[in-house]
């Protein structure tokens, strides 16, 4: 299974999902302190699951969180744990109404408080300066916990404490306080400390932060890599269905780990996938972005084994992941079913012919028994097939009881316009450095709403690789200082269904 980036609701997409498949999930959920401003993407999806949540007061709002976490007790595997993100409006609410209900209070592991130093005066009582993490794990016994590769440097300098090294080289310390009787602790160095459970070595991102991407509840990516190396091992499977700015699967790929991103909001999706694309690691998993929409020029020229992958598993069903010994089949059904893709339109008769030949030569015994019974014994999906293709399908079912299905690819999701771009730049005043202000002006028309612009100042128009210096601008205009020389611009804009377009600008700066 390749890593995925979905949109849509998290109940409705958990709900399709197997038990017992996830090794780790974190949630981060939109607090009750946010009833009032939650709307933090300001897109459609994101509206529209606000105004869900806060029909009701604090009892909706349990109720919506309760049985989204019912669905992820269901899908953790034995082993497995959750992490829930939340603050003091309804953390008391959410242990004892949700996590003590599903989980069962056997299985509580550890209240985290996040300790953070921000502004903020306390006018009429102590600042409220920490969130709370609870972590419980679906069986008490066998839940994952890597304490070595969480464990902190240990602070040493009491005087009771005597420092050594044993025989195999390793440094301690040494408990020889006489007031304690019977055997003395050690404690080595390259040990560590493990992390209390109030984490004040973590700090909330600060406006100029690198990681931050203009999102208000961003968490910092150390935030995420302890509780993931903690409690999950390379390979496992993490899910987050509140996906937000993409911290969790960004970390989780670092770390590598498989991973599956939820979220209503459009914005939400396409920022984390940007995210993603900015730091590659070399050997990283590839992953699909499941949208509502897509548009006709991205699918049909994408890379072909990409998309092959890709549509069958939209299609339900299992790439072949060798693309060796395949008889020239790219997949199959669960119950072993045949699925052919031709990343092209017009499709004719010759496909169909060959496409019965490797049926044949894949699977003689599962062919017949499927003719015998009148079920389908292959699929083949395509953008459009001609009339010659369509005509073999009925003669063969006709005359020779064997049903291939041909599925076009817009059957199967749908597909609509990308925006329109266009993007103008002045050249603005000089500074004493000679670096050249530039303001650049995006303008895009869509047949959804248009929901932000994204800026690569750096653009690679050789390789084509779009890496965004500002990831989210909803205004459309930007200022940029140059140095004389030859420059590209990228810029990016995505729309409410999720499509996007890049355009680029390349120009030459002489000195004045």
């Amino acid at each position: 299974m390749t890593n995925q980036l979905i949109l849509g609701d998290n109940l409705t997409l958990m709900r399709e999902m197997a038990s017992e498949s996830i090794d780790l999930i974190y949630l981060d959920p939109p607090f009750f302190s946010n009833r009032h401003y939650e709307t933090l993407w300001g897109d459609d999806g994101e509206i529209r699951s606000f105004e869900d949540r806060w029909a009701g007061g604090i009892e909706h709002y349990i109720a919506w969180l309760k049985e989204r976490v019912f669905e992820m007790h269901r899908l953790l595997k034995p082993t497995g744990s959750i992490f829930l993100h939340c603050d003091w409006h309804a953390d008391a609410y959410i242990r004892v109404y949700i996590l003590d209900k599903i989980f069962g209070e056997s299985n509580f592991i550890n209240q985290v408080v996040w300790h953070y130093n921000t502004g903020g005066k306390g006018k009429s009582s102590f600042l409220r300066k920490h969130d709370i993490i609870f972590w419980y794990s679906k069986t008490r016994q066998q839940y994952i916990f890597n304490r070595d590769l969480v464990a902190i440097p240990r602070t040493v300098g009491t005087a009771h404490l005597r420092n050594g090294i044993d025989e195999n080289g390793r440094e301690y310390y040494e408990d020889y306080s006489p007031r304690k009787s019977g055997k003395q602790y050690r404690w080595y160095v390259d040990e560590g400390l493990t992390p209390m459970d109030v984490w004040t070595d973590i700090q909330a991102l600060n406006p100029a932060a690198k990681e931050r991407i203009g999102y208000p509840t961003q968490k910092p990516e150390a935030l995420l890599e302890r509780i993931i190396l903690a409690a999950s091992n390379q390979g496992d499977l993490v899910l987050d269905p509140f996906v937000g700015g993409g911290t969790t699967i960004v970390v989780a790929d670092k770390l590598e780990r498989r991973w599956i991103g939820i979220d209503q909001s459009v914005a939400a999706i396409k920022v984390s996938e940007m995210r993603l694309e900015l730091s590659p690691r070399l050997f990283s998993l590839p992953f699909s972005v499941k949208l509502h929409k897509y548009d006709y020029d991205t699918l049909r020229y994408k890379d072909a084994f990409a998309f092959e992958t890709w549509i069958i598993e939209q299609f339900g069903g299992l790439p072949n992941t060798k693309q060796r010994n395949d008889f020239g089949l790219d997949g199959k059904m669960r119950d072993g079913t045949p699925i052919q893709v031709k990343r092209s339109d017009n499709v004719g008769r010759i496909v169909v012919d060959n496409f019965l030949a490797a049926c044949q030569r894949n699977d003689k015994k599962l062919l017949e028994q499927q003719r015998e019974a009148g079920q389908t014994v292959g699929f083949i999906i395509a953008f459009s097939f001609a009339k010659g293709a369509i005509s073999e399908v009925a003669r063969l079912k006709n005359e020779d009881n064997l049903k291939i299905e041909l599925i076009r690819v817009d059957s199967i999701i749908q597909i609509a316009k990308k925006p329109s771009l266009k993007v103008t730049m002045q050249a603005d005043s000089t500074d004493a450095k000679g670096l050249r202000e530039m303001t650049f002006t995006a303008t895009a028309e869509s047949e959804a709403k248009i929901e932000f612009f994204a800026w690569d100042w750096h653009y690679d128009a050789a390789t084509k690789t779009f890496k965004p210096e500002v990831l989210l601008d909803k205004e459309g205009q930007q200022q940029q200082k140059f140095a004389p020389g030859k420059h590209t611009v990228g810029v990016k804009v995505v729309d409410s269904d999720g499509l996007e377009t890049i355009e680029t600008l390349q120009f030459e700066l002489h000195t004045d």
